[in-house]
């Protein structure tokens, strides 16, 4: 059997083999090769021997300047330490003995102690660069986590900094792999200087456990997760959950996540590596659900705005003892200054507009909706009820709808879905757009696995949405709603800019025809609603903010997921714009709790209503007023809604 020559031992054979020289270049290349700190720490250890040397040489052997005394240690030790440090020094001794050897001592601090001082200065550059870098560890508590970079880091940040207004000291982290220098110039020139929050951005992979550490994830009150909208989003979701949860919580409270979800088949994914510990929002359903249910009702936009921004109203859930035993249509009237929108049972099951006769029981949670936590106060008198205003007639039968849908993305699928579960038979929807490959499953006929429409055909036209030759062929007096789709598929600004032409184009025609459009348009960008303002939209679907706001509100309660998902679904209630004239006389001075009983016996939860005389107006929220003071007297006239929560 042959030998086998072990390699340890021919690696030393071959060390055996090379030169003192070639040892001790790659003995110095390993030193060099380990970094500031030790090239510092080193040249500082030969520094000081090399000085303590020179001045047990200058004391030993007696060099002393010309006429001089002898050198005592530490006086020597001062002299050659002077000298290292400073070569002018050697011009002033005397006696060519001791200038020699003070001359040699300067040489010697020249290469050795300014090059420790030129280390010095790099090694503090290089932590300046590491600073500016992003790549420091932050040590904080009770801290919020943004991940990843986006449109919606604005909204987001600016709504969690209203909702810790009161709070003395709140720092909100954000890790990206965008620069860090980058990050706070634009979070500066966006935000301003904010006050009581501080904002430390960090560069690095939300994905990587490593950089989830640096941020210091494990002791955060929350995490909010953003990622790419194009495709393969939601598989980098997967991935970053996977990377916190292999780091163990330094808090005993679970970790609390929130995270934006392309699609629904990703949810039972998330459920088996993150539990439940996240909630996520599935943003295209949403986003759909939004756009069509504003297509249909004007001013409904400005309500989900109002209902889920941190500036006015906000949702709560309490817990009423005193109402115990009464029923939920009793509770409706309630609160002076708050509005009930629904329960929650003890299980956590969301009943949103519940029955009218359903008993309030222990552990049951009312949900509120207020101005703050500390204006939901129960009144203390009768309330006032004008029964004689009070007139419920019906809105009549449903009629056919003609919906024209300038553009398409990919939530258009679900779109048309959507609006087809609320109009009525006979309805159409005409699709303008460019992109013919990717509309051709929306036929019912076509049989490609998409359900069938029940109540509303489609039409596609293949055209620029942007050409005004292409709208000029359009019959427009045939439609009730225009609803312009921003393409996804480009750069969030190229996007807006061919939704704002669209807009202008749509707009000028129907002024020329004299037709009574109702035109809903989806932006992506909040800073580009001004501009659009130009067009004279009827609403705005800012598809960033919306996600912003709602991801703000779950950070802050964990619990408003279940209300909001519940509050967006198609089945139970949902909130509707309604002719105020079926509930109360016009014209005729009302309090809102008249409008809150007439809702009441019509099985809806009355929350707010809207001025058709400010319906223009962005200073006066386009006419939409949310929880009002229920006491307070207001005239309706002709074209003013009340704002429910009803089933349909």
């Amino acid at each position: 059997m042959a030998q086998k020559m072990p390699r340890a031992r021919s690696a030393r054979r071959r060390d055996h083999n090379s030169t003192l020289a070639e040892q001790v270049r790659y003995q110095f290349d390993n030193f060099m090769a380990q970094g500031t700190v030790a090239l510092i720490s080193g040249l500082a250890l030969v520094s000081f021997v090399f000085i303590l040397l020179m001045a047990a040489l200058v004391s030993l052997l007696g060099v002393t300047p010309e006429g001089g005394d002898r050198l005592t240690l530490a006086e020597a030790l001062w002299g050659v330490l002077m000298r290292t440090l400073d070569s002018g020094t050697v011009g002033g001794d005397n006696g060519w003995s001791f200038r020699l050897t003070m001359l040699f001592v300067t040489f010697g601090g020249i290469f050795v102690v300014s090059t420790l001082i030129g280390l010095l200065s790099s090694g503090i550059e290089a932590k300046l660069d590491d600073l500016r870098k992003g790549r420091s560890r932050v040590i904080e508590s009770d801290h919020i986590v943004i991940l990843g970079w986006s449109l919606q880091i604005f909204t987001l940040i600016s709504e969690l900094v209203l909702a810790n207004a009161n709070q003395p000291d709140t720092c909100i982290v954000i890790l990206s792999e965008q620069d860090k220098v980058e990050m706070e110039n634009a979070l500066a020139e966006m935000l301003g200087k904010l006050s009581r929050t501080r904002l430390v951005c960090r560069t690095g992979s939300p994905s990587h456990m490593a950089d989830l550490g640096m941020v210091s994830v494990q002791t955060a009150r929350s995490v909010i997760i953003l990622h790419p909208s194009q495709e393969g989003g939601d598989a980098s979701l997967v991935k970053t959950l996977l990377a916190i949860t292999n780091i163990p919580r330094s808090h005993p409270q679970p970790y609390h996540l929130v995270a934006q979800v392309q699609s629904e088949k990703t949810l039972d994914v998330l459920r088996l590596v993150a539990q439940d510990v996240i909630e996520p929002l599935l943003i295209n359903d949403l986003i759909s659900r939004i756009v069509v249910q504003t297509c249909r009702q004007s001013g409904l936009s400005t309500v989900y705005m109002n209902l889920l921004s941190f500036r006015g109203v906000e949702i709560y859930l309490r817990e009423e003892p005193a109402l115990q035993g009464k029923t939920y249509g009793q509770a409706l009237l309630a609160y002076d200054n708050s509005s009930v929108i629904g329960l929650q049972d003890p299980q956590g099951a969301i009943y949103i507009n519940a029955p009218m006769d359903r008993l309030i029981q222990a552990g049951d949670r009312l949900i509120i909706i207020s101005e703050d936590d500390d204006t939901m106060v129960l009144n203390q008198g009768q309330v006032s009820i004008d029964p004689v205003a009070i007139q419920l007639t019906d809105s009549g039968a449903d009629v056919a709808e003609n919906t024209l849908i300038l553009g398409c993305n990919n939530r258009l699928d679900t779109i048309l879905e959507l609006l087809d579960q609320y109009v009525a038979p006979g309805s159409t929807a005409t699709i303008i757009a460019e992109s013919a490959d990717s509309l051709l499953k929306l036929d019912p006929e076509s049989h490609k696995g998409q359900p069938p429409l029940q109540h509303q055909t489609i039409d596609y036209y293949p055209g620029d949405p942007t050409d005004r030759e292409v709208l000029d062929r359009l019959d427009l007096k045939r439609y009730d709603h225009a609803l312009v789709l921003c393409n996804l598929d480009l750069d969030p600004q190229q996007a807006d800019a061919q939704t704002l032409v669209t807009l202008l184009h749509l707009r000028d025609i129907c002024n020329q025809g004299g037709h009574d459009l109702q035109i809903v348009t989806e932006i992506l960008d909040v800073r580009n609603q001004a501009l659009a303002q130009v067009a004279r939209p009827d609403d705005f679907v800012i598809s960033e903010q919306i996600i912003s706001l709602m991801m703000a509100q779950v950070a802050e309660q964990k619990n408003l997921n279940a209300v909001l998902t519940e509050l967006f679904s198609p089945e139970g209630s949902e909130i509707y714009l309604k002719p105020v004239g079926h509930y109360v006389t016009l014209g005729r001075p009302v309090n809102f709790y008249t409008v809150v009983e007439a809702a009441r016996q019509r099985g809806e939860s009355a929350i707010g209503y809207r001025c058709q005389a400010q319906a223009g107006s962005m200073a006066q929220d386009y006419g939409v007023v949310l929880n009002p003071p229920k006491g307070e007297p207001i005239a309706f006239q002709a074209g003013d809604s009340v704002i429910v929560v009803s089933q349909s």
